[in-house]
This record gives structure tokens, C-alpha cells and sequence, in this order.
């Protein structure tokens, strides 16, 4: 059939056009393009397309009615919404009609035979599997076509990036071009103007897995329907059954009667006639048994089929979608953008799921039921209900253990005596009436070893925790408008920790811990208990602020590399070095706001290997090992990389973020090479580099000529607690000789904004006092070639003593003589 197609494409155009006239072949090949541009696929595009269709929607009703459905599959149509039900209606009833007139019209030939054959079964399958439910209908088919034009555009896409569809004399060359800048994309960063392309492709891709699944679920609601309407079918048979058996019973009973009473003539033709109704009845009634058996095992086919359907179907979307989305959840602890996958999406797959095969596993009680009513076995029958009715019920479990899921994880650094909050959700609580019964839910906090017996067993850590929290319980509620069933817990408080002993090197930010959140739910009222639990992202527990940056690395380390499936809670003990620095990376972009450069993280793969002197130029494959990540000092000093990343980080996040998006903060850049790059720049040229010496320090370094002839100096690092005191701008507003941040941008353009000048006639606070202001100043510094000042005079009226008007003051104001230290800075040299 297919080939057929293949190989008559453009009277298969003339005959999809319907009524609709075309003016021109042009216009018509344009309407059709879609369907005409498939049919000219490769074979392995081909047969994705195929993929699409099948007994809900066949191939042929698309080819035949294809310049139809292109038109009308319909833009603007929303099958998700119900109001659009009427309008649906009148569509498929529109479609059918054309199919019809397309089927009447066909010649009676051996071609088309079975072609006309199988568009009137397509006909009659319609009306009658879609009759009440035509937004299905054409959500198939919007899924359909929207698969077509996907296959399409990438088949379109790879011919366009090849080259062979331009006149370009350079095409030849097209292909190894794009491979190398494929393989050049892959080495490098994201950076956020290539963000917007990524996530229309991931938004397309989601919208795809989300129209392919609905498809299926509206495929598998179908076949459901069908079994329930073979056992409304079974059970009317069966009843005519007894019916007629019991007829029978009766004429037996008055055949035996008449063999006890004397062979008169009017006994005898009685008799002859009972016996024909006799045997009238026992054929009839052997049609039944013949009939009723082939139902059956039709019905247990039919129910083997769907939930073996039902089955891959729901692997796929716990084993694939929901696994993924768990995995951005980790991520997203990382910095991540947790958006690719809508959980609420998930929900309705499983909501789906779950009604389809709480439906199906009725439907084999009733099978059963039926069977036993009316024992019909013949020989060499193998009953397959009772393993049918086990599968079910071992997929129910599954579905309702696995969508017991954590919506919001825990704060995964934890300091005990801190409020936290968590969020816990059943994705099928609505559709299996979990609510009924409001369950209750309780969190305990257990170790990595009890977490490894948890799996192990398969069952609750009996008692065993590994400390206490406040306000651990909950019941969970179902919310009608969002049909979610799910639990807050807004006041949780660890209070208590019990830590194991120590091994080596570890410390207490390396030991993982997890919430477990427990609970029992209750399904088609008491008839399945489920025992379930879940277990949250590993979290690191700590009592002092001090401990926060190791224990944010061993966070960040398990969020990164933790591989699906593993053993609570190993991770790798060396990854490349590309992975590391995706994952730095992705965690500073989401903390500064702007992403890293390839050279920013090439410094970082030459400080994290402790490779200063070496000519390596691409870490990418190297192996960095956790020890080197944040357990082995930097050489000649005595913190980690990972302390002096974050660190970095923590200050540009909180004093540094507008400067830095800006990219007026260069940053990650060698002391030596700071030095190179100004000292060919004109004099009062300056850049800003984090230091390699100070935790969270940043350099101011300048091109300056102050007598001893034109050199390159570099303030002492400023901190948080500068920055506190007196902000980035406004110390580079101070420092009057630095006139162009490199390369030639001049100060005021990049900074302005972030100054904050005085004035001279600030006014006073309402307690009556005027804040002073501190000044940034250098000695040696301290006048510009043409004798100017190279700071502004301090207003005099700002240290002026006002006292509160009306108030008496026990120790009199005194001004001081002596310069703030704070204000100045030493012309201290960075070593």
C-alpha cells in the first residue's frame, strides 16, 4: 500500500483534492506540500512517518484525504479544550462525508479494491469508536500531522545543512563545515544568547513526547472502551444462554414425562415434536457454547494486548519522563533551569495510566466473574486471567510507589536548629480516590548506610533514624482545582544529629544524609494497601556557618556526576574535566547571572590541576578527582579550588552581579598576564581580577605613571567586607587616575550607574545625624599629573556634630582628626 503511494504521488494529489479546486498545479502542490514532501522521504524517515499512524487514524485515510486535512487541521483548534466539542463534532462528521464521497467515487477496479475496502472500514471505525468522543479524534490527528511536519523540517534541515539543495559553488565544503562547527559547539559553554534556540527546541521536543504519549493514552481509552463493550456483549450472551438452557431443561423434563405414559398416537407426535424442539434448542445452544468461547478468548487476547500496551507505555513514562524529570530536580539544586519537563504533565500521563489500568483490571475481575458463572472450558485451555489480573496489579503498585515523589526538595545544606520546608505529592492521588482516606505522611532523616539498607530490603527502616525533627508530620490534601494530592511541610526544624565515625581525611560536610517521607495509601476502598516511601536528594548537615562552603561541594559534586540506579550515595572519584566544568559553569551563571567563557574556564582547569606552568591548552578530557576538587590545598596556599570558587562566586553574587553581566569584570585572569595586557594600554588603563591569594578578593590593577615613569600596580584585594562599606563604584569613582577599564572603555560609561555620590547638602536622618561618607584613597596617590587631587575633597559638613534638636547629650560629640583606616588603601603589592 505504502509503496503504491510512493509511487503515484501526483495522482494521488489530484485525487485528495476533494471539491476544493485549484487555479494552478503551483497552488495545488502548495497545499499539499506537507504530504507530498513526506512521500519523498528517505526510507528510515519513511517509516517514522508510518509510525504515526495505525488502526486509530490509518495511512490511507491521511494520503487520500491529504490536501483536506492540511487545510483544516486547524491551527486554531484546541482539542485539550471541551468547549470545542461541538466544533469537533462537526469537523469529524465534515471529514467522514469526504471520506465517503472519496470511497463512492473510486472505480470498482482490482487496484482500488482493497484500498475502497479499507477507507469504509475506516469510515464505520470512526463512527463508531469516536462517536462520543470526537476531540480524541482530532487530537490524533493534529498529533498525526504535527509528527509529518517534524519528520519534515529535520529531513529539510539535514538536506539544507549538507549543501545539496543550493547552487552554492562552495557546497562541497558544506558538510566538513558543519561537522566542525557541530563538534566546536559541543566543546563549548552555553552561552545565554544561544538560550532562547535551545529552549524553543526543547519546548518543541517536550510538545512532541506530550502529543506522542496522548496519542497512545487515547489509543489504549479506545481499546479499553471496546473490551468493556465485549463484556456488556459476553454477559447478554450468556444470559440468552441460560435462557435457551433452560428451555431445554424444560423440554427434557417433558420428554421424560411422555416416556412414562402409554404410545398413543397423540403421545407419539407430541413426542416427535419436543424432540425436534429438543434438537432445535441443544444446536442453538451449541452455537452459544461456540460462540461465548471464541468471545472470551478474543476478550483475554484483547486484554493480554492492552495491558501489555498499557505496560510499555507506563515504563515509558516512569523508567524515561519521570526519571528525567527527577534528574532536572538534582540539577536544578546546581543551577539548573528546571523547565524542560511539566510535572503537571506528567500527572495527567499518570492519571491517565492509572484509570486505564484500574479500568483494564476490572474488566479482568469481570472476565473472570463471567468465566465462572458459566464454565465453559474446552480442551487444552490455558486460563490466562488470573496472570493477567497479577500484572495489573503489580503495575497499579508500581505506579502508585513511583509517583510518590518529592515536589520540593529540602534544602540539601541543612543547619540544624533552622526552619526548612518540604513538598510531597501522589500523581495519581485523584484519579484512584486516594483522598478519600487522607493519608498521613511522616519525614525522618536517616544516614547513607540506613539508606542502602532501605533499598536493599525493600521495606521501612523499622524505627531506626539518624535524628530528630520538629513538625514531621502531615496529612495530605487534594486541591480540586489543580487536582493535586500533595502535602507542605512549612516548620520543619532539624534539632538533632547522629553522625558516623570518620574515616581518613573525611569530615562531617563529606558525610550524606536523606529525608525519608513515608506513608500508606488505600485504594478502591480498602481493597489494595500500598506501603510507599521516598527519599529526598542527599543533604549535608552542619552547625556552623563555616562549614557551608566544603559542604556546598559535596552537594554540588553529588548533583553532577550521581549516576541513575546507583547505591545511596556514591558518586565518581575523578570525572573529566569537561563534566566539572559544565558544572561550574552551570552553578556560577545561576548565582551571578552571566555564564563563563572558554577562557574563564581554561583558567579554572589550570588552577584546579595545578597546572601554572605547563603548556596544556584543552583540560576537557583530564580527570580531576574529588580530592583535587576541594580536599587538597592550591600550591603555596592553604585553601582548597573549590573554597576559592566559591568564595569568588559568593562575592560577585553579592556585591559583584551587575558589573559582572556586564562584563566589565574580566576576572579570571593571571596576575602575569593582568600585567601584560594594561602595560601596552594607555596610561590610567585598569582591569578587575579575582585574587589568587585572598578568598573572595578582587584586584584592582592599573597602568600609572606617579614619577618613578610608567609601571603596573595592583591595590590589595577588596572583600566582602569592603565592598560592604563602601561599594565597587564608588570606590572606582575615588580613584580619579583610573580613567579606561580595559581594553579602551572609559570608567564612566561601565560604572556610572553603580555610583552613589554625595552631595554637599545632604540633608539630616530623622534621628537628627548625618551619615559620613568614606573615601577611597591610595598614598602616593594622591594627585593627578596636573597637580589635581585624585579624590574628592571631603565635604566639610559631613563630619559636622548635630545633635537631635531638643535632646541633651551626657558626652559631647568630638571630631575626629585622624583618617578612618577604613577609607584608605596601602599601595601594598599583590605577591
Amino acid at each position: 500500500m505504502d509503496e503504491d503511494f510512493k509511487s503515484r504521488p501526483s495522482c494521488a494529489y489530484q485525487q485528495a483534492g476533494g471539491s476544493s479546486k485549484r487555479s494552478t498545479v503551483s497552488e495545488e502542490a502548495a497545499a499539499m506540500s506537507l504530504w507530498a514532501k513526506a512521500q519523498h522521504l528517505g526510507e528510515e524517515a519513511l517509516q517514522q512517518v508510518r509510525a504515526a499512524y495505525g488502526d486509530h487514524f490509518p495511512i490511507e485515510v491521511r494520503h487520500f484525504l491529504a490536501g483536506w486535512l492540511e487545510e483544516k487541521m486547524w491551527p486554531d483548534f484546541d482539542p485539550e479544550n471541551p468547549s470545542y466539542e461541538h466544533y469537533a463534532a462537526e469537523l469529524v462528521q465534515a471529514m467522514i462525508n469526504e471520506l465517503e464521497n472519496k470511497a463512492s467515487t473510486m472505480a470498482n477496479t482490482d487496484e482500488l479494491f482493497l484500498v475502497k475496502m479499507k477507507l469504509n472500514d475506516s469510515i464505520t471505525m470512526f463512527k463508531t469508536r469516536y462517536a462520543n468522543n470526537n476531540l480524541a479524534l482530532v487530537r490524533i490527528i493534529k498529533h498525526c500531522l504535527s509528527s509529518d511536519l517534524k519528520i519534515v523540517q529535520q529531513y529539510e534541515s539535514t538536506w539544507n545543512s549538507a549543501g545539496t539543495s543550493t547552487g552554492d559553488s562552495n557546497s562541497s565544503s558544506l558538510p566538513q563545515a558543519s561537522a566542525s562547527r557541530m563538534m566546536e559547539h559541543q566543546q563549548q559553554i552555553i552561552q545565554p544568547q544561544q538560550q532562547p534556540q535551545m529552549m524553543h527546541n526543547l519546548g518543541s521536543a517536550l510538545e512532541a513526547t506530550n502529543a506522542e504519549i496522548t496519542t497512545q493514552i487515547e489509543y489504549l481509552r479506545s481499546r479499553t472502551q471496546k473490551t468493556a463493550e465485549d463484556c456488556r456483549h459476553i454477559e447478554q450472551q450468556q444470559e440468552s444462554f441460560a435462557i435457551k438452557y433452560h428451555e431445554c431443561t424444560k423440554v427434557n423434563a417433558q420428554l421424560q414425562h411422555l416416556a412414562t405414559q402409554p404410545r398413543t398416537p397423540i403421545n407419539l407426535a407430541a413426542e416427535a415434536k419436543w424432540k425436534q424442539q429438543k434438537e432445535l434448542l441443544e444446536n442453538m445452544l451449541s452455537q452459544f457454547v461456540a460462540s461465548v468461547l471464541q468471545m472470551r478468548l478474543q476478550l483475554s487476547d484483547q486484554l493480554k494486548e492492552t495491558i501489555s500496551l498499557l505496560n510499555a507505555l507506563q515504563m515509558r513514562v516512569l523508567d524515561e519522563e519521570l526519571i528525567h524529570w527527577k534528574r532536572e530536580q538534582q540539577l536544578a539544586g546546581n543551577g539548573a533551569s528546571h523547565v524542560q519537563t511539566n510535572l503537571d504533565s506528567i500527572q495527567d500521563w499518570c492519571d491517565a495510566l492509572a484509570e486505564l489500568v484500574w479500568t483494564n483490571r476490572q474488566q479482568v475481575k469481570e472476565a473472570e466473574r463471567l468465566a465462572a458463572k458459566l464454565a465453559l472450558e474446552p480442551p487444552g485451555f490455558v486460563n490466562i486471567l488470573p496472570n493477567l489480573l497479577n500484572q495489573a496489579t503489580q503495575m497499579l503498585s508500581s505506579l502508585v510507589t513511583s509517583t510518590f515523589i518529592i515536589e520540593k526538595q529540602p534544602p540539601q545544606v541543612m543547619k540544624t536548629n533552622t526552619r526548612f520546608s518540604s513538598t510531597v505529592r501522589l500523581l495519581v492521588g485523584g484519579k484512584l480516590n486516594v483522598h478519600m482516606n487522607p493519608p498521613q505522611v511522616k519525614v525522618s532523616i536517616i544516614s547513607e548506610s540506613q539508606a542502602n539498607s532501605l533499598l536493599k530490603n525493600d521495606k521501612n527502616v523499622k524505627g531506626d533514624s539518624s535524628g530528630e525533627i520538629l513538625n514531621n508530620t502531615g496529612s495530605m490534601e487534594y486541591h480540586q482545582a489543580t487536582r493535586q494530592l500533595s502535602v507542605s511541610f512549612r516548620n520543619m526544624q532539624l534539632k538533632k544529629i547522629k553522625r558516623a565515625e570518620k574515616k581518613g581525611t573525611e569530615s562531617v560536610m563529606d558525610e550524606k544524609f536523606a529525608l525519608l517521607f513515608q506513608s500508606q495509601f488505600n485504594v478502591g476502598g480498602g481493597e489494595l494497601v500500598f506501603q510507599v516511601w521516598t527519599l529526598s536528594l542527599p543533604v549535608v548537615v552542619i552547625v556552623h556557618g563555616n562549614q557551608e562552603p566544603h559542604a556546598w561541594a559535596t552537594v554540588t559534586w553529588d548533583n553532577a556526576f550521581a549516576e541513575a540506579g546507583r547505591p545511596p550515595f556514591t558518586v565518581p572519584e575523578k570525572v573529566p574535566w569537561h563534566a566539572v566544568a559544565e558544572a561550574l559553569n552551570m552553578k556560577f551563571k545561576s548565582s551571578t547571572g552571566r555564564a563563563l567563557t572558554e577562557d574563564n574556564l581554561r583558567f579554572l582547569g589550570e588552577k584546579a590541576f595545578r597546572a601554572g606552568n605547563s603548556n596544556i591548552q584543552d583540560y576537557s578530557s583530564m580527570l580531576l578527582t574529588w580530592a583535587q576538587f576541594c580536599k587538597e590545598p592550591l600550591q603555596e596556599r592553604n585553601f582548597t579550588f573549590w573554597e576559592w570558587f566559591y568564595s569568588v562566586m559568593k562575592v560577585t553574587r553579592e556585591h559583584l552581579r551587575g558589573p559582572w553581566t556586564d562584563g566589565s569584570i574580566l576576572g579570571f585572569v593571571r596576575k602575569k598576564q593582568a600585567e601584560e595586557m594594561i602595560s601596552s594600554c594607555p596610561l590610567g588603563t585598569f582591569l578587575l581580577r579575582f585574587s589568587d591569594s585572598e578568598l573572595g578578593g578582587v584586584v584592582i590593577a592599573w597602568y600609572g605613571n606617579q614619577g618613578n615613569g610608567p609601571a603596573v600596580s595592583m591595590l590589595h584585594p577588596f572583600t566582602s567586607k569592603d565592598f560592604s562599606i563602601r561599594s565597587l563604584g564608588d570606590r572606582l569613582s575615588d580613584l580619579q587616575y583610573l580613567t579606561t577599564l580595559y581594553p579602551d572603555t572609559p570608567k564612566d560609561n561601565a560604572f556610572s550607574k553603580y555610583y552613589n555620590p554625595f552631595r554637599d547638602n545632604q540633608p539630616p536622618q530623622k534621628n537628627g545625624y548625618v551619615m559620613p561618607v568614606l573615601v577611597t584613597h591610595v598614598p602616593g596617590w594622591d594627585r593627578l599629573p596636573n597637580g589635581m587631587p585624585s579624590y574628592p575633597s571631603t565635604p566639610q559638613n559631613m563630619f559636622q556634630p548635630q545633635s537631635p534638636e531638643g535632646s541633651v547629650r551626657d558626652t559631647p560629640s568630638v571630631v575626629s582628626g585622624v583618617e578612618n583606616p577604613a577609607s584608605g588603601m596601602s599601595t601594598v603589592m599583590e605577591l
